[in-house]
């Protein structure tokens, strides 16, 4: 076996799952088909729970060095209607701006460092798997070549070799809206600079976001100075050649059918062409086959897809180098599916309605004024700033015995605790991407069931915690920041210690020795 687990993809989806294997101890390969790290500025941030899972790990404020926000994003977009977030007490919704191949290269560097080995240059052909393992054709340099492993997952973008040939069913559909991107220089002479606005010749001042016409609509964002980013998107009805190269005269002519004149730009840094696509895999695993990321979903609008991809990848990591270290109890890699395929059906639902007000017509129109009126009510505009981070998910919620807590299945918050070595945050806790019970109440004997038979797996902190009414008396909090048990002396279940022994051998296997 010369893996026990390959990934393959090299993105941010499948340079997270590695950083998170290698913090667990597992050595994966990461096959990328680049023999280069990309310098295309592909994505410009993450958006959602991605943001606090990174500071989770200790790894933001490197990550934020040089950015222009990091934390609550006063403003955002739902589909192309503007959410003032800053008329929020609590703002859920946060935004880290970092260019892609940046985000790329220090999780490179975090997994390789951590013992990940990243092979550029390697392209999956064909992957077949037996009862002992899969095996992979791969493509390189020097030739052809066979490599074997346990598990592999595929984090291979929307066209995934590794989906195909591991035979997961991708249904959804593909629409008419071509969408051309252009990172690109415009004149200074057009630039308003009170207002961010571009001064078009025929067309007047284009503000910063999206600008309808009957034939389609603009985008305009400025994320550095010098550089701004337009989009063109249309129902297209000229052949688009997907295969082809994107070229700079292209965006013009989608430019000015779109707006009737010309938009001066030069000097493109990166050219794209996408048409929207709704999918989602019929299944996440194959036998030893997972997918993530694209590979696993397509979305098509919002700006949810790294942030969805990335957490595939943190629910992911935690359960498979389990599987590979052998303490994984029965069934713990198939909630990998259950949980991660029902978010990934409620970003697609929220994105689907988002291009829906997207969309290019008088209907869409008046639906955007509606929903612009809706969402300046301070309920609505919360319920969707918690939707587009993700404050809803919650994975299972079912109780082992009493009454369901409310924090079961959910995040869990960055409490602030005050412990005999000082004080601390409930984030610096699962910097090692360990299990963690964390004692608020001084419960000893929560703590001895711990210590006794899951002190190798599972770390025990005893703080007090630095609001009066802490959420819960004791949190048992999976590697993915998400609370696996809760308890509390109003709803506690009515054998406590049982009900932990219970939710330790459910998430993180037998006890190590008889209790």
């Amino acid at each position: 076996m010369t893996s026990d687990v390959v990934v393959v993809g090299g993105g941010p989806t499948g340079l997270m799952l590695a950083y998170e294997l290698a913090l667990a101890g597992v050595r994966p390969i990461v096959l990328e088909q680049h023999s280069e790290p990309r310098t295309e500025p592909k994505a410009n941030g993450l958006v959602g729970r991605i943001v606090q899972l990174l500071d989770y790990r200790g790894l933001l404020d490197r990550f934020a060095e040089g950015s222009r926000h990091v934390g609550p994003a006063p403003s955002f977009y739902f589909g192309a209607v503007p959410l003032n977030l800053s008329a929020l007490e609590h703002n859920p919704l946060h935004l880290l701006v970092i260019p892609q191949p940046r985000l790329e290269g220090l999780l490179a560097e975090d997994a390789v460092a951590l013992g990940a080995e990243i092979r550029r240059g390697q392209r999956v052909v064909a992957l077949s798997q037996d009862d002992q393992g899969v095996t992979l054709e791969i493509q390189g340099p020097g030739g052809g070549g066979v490599l074997r492993a346990a598990y592999v997952v595929g984090c291979d973008g929307a066209h995934s070799t590794v989906r195909k040939q591991a035979g997961i069913g991708f249904p959804g559909s593909t629409g008419s809206l071509v969408t051309r991107i252009g990172h690109v220089s415009l004149p200074a002479s057009l630039l308003v600079p009170e207002t961010g606005e571009v001064q078009v010749p025929g067309a007047g001042r284009l503000r910063l976001g999206w600008t309808y016409t009957e034939r389609g609509k603009i985008g305009l964002m400025s994320f550095k100075p010098g550089v701004h980013v337009v989009t063109a998107a249309e129902n297209d009805r000229l052949p688009v050649d997907s295969g082809a190269p994107m070229t700079l005269g292209e965006l013009r002519s989608s430019v000015r059918r779109i707006l009737g004149t010309d938009l001066p730009m030069s000097d493109p840094s990166w050219l794209s062409r996408t048409v929207a696509s709704s999918r989602l895999a019929d299944r996440y695993r194959a036998g030893r086959v997972m997918v993530a990321g694209d590979a696993a979903h397509l979305f098509p609008a919002g700006g949810s897809a790294l942030n969805t991809g990335m957490l595939d990848a943190v629910n992911l990591g935690w359960k498979l180098a389990a599987q590979v270290n052998g303490t994984a109890p029965a069934g713990l890699l198939e909630t990998y599916h259950d949980e991660r395929h029902a978010v990934g059906e409620q970003v697609l639902a929220h994105t689907r309605a988002q291009s829906v007000l997207m969309a290019v017509g008088e209907e869409s129109a008046v639906l955007r004024d509606l929903f612009e009126e809706v969402l300046s009510l301070p309920q609505a505009l919360q319920h969707i700033a918690g939707r587009l981070h993700g404050e809803d998910v919650r994975y299972g919620g079912q109780a082992l015995g009493g009454e369901v807590h409310p924090l079961l299945g959910r995040w869990a918050p960055d409490l602030a605790l005050r412990t005999t070595q000082g004080p601390t945050r409930l984030a610096e806790l699962l910097r090692a991407g360990r299990p963690v019970l964390l004692d608020l109440a001084g419960d000893t004997a929560l703590q001895d069931i711990v210590t006794e038979g899951w002190k190798d797996r599972v770390d025990v902190v005893a703080a007090l915690s630095g609001q009066p009414a802490p959420p819960a008396d004791a949190l048992l909090i999976r590697p993915d920041g998400h609370v696996a048990w809760a308890m509390s002396a109003r709803q506690a279940p009515p054998d406590p210690r049982q009900d932990l022994r219970s939710a330790l051998t459910t998430w993180f296997g037998a006890a190590s020795r008889a209790l």
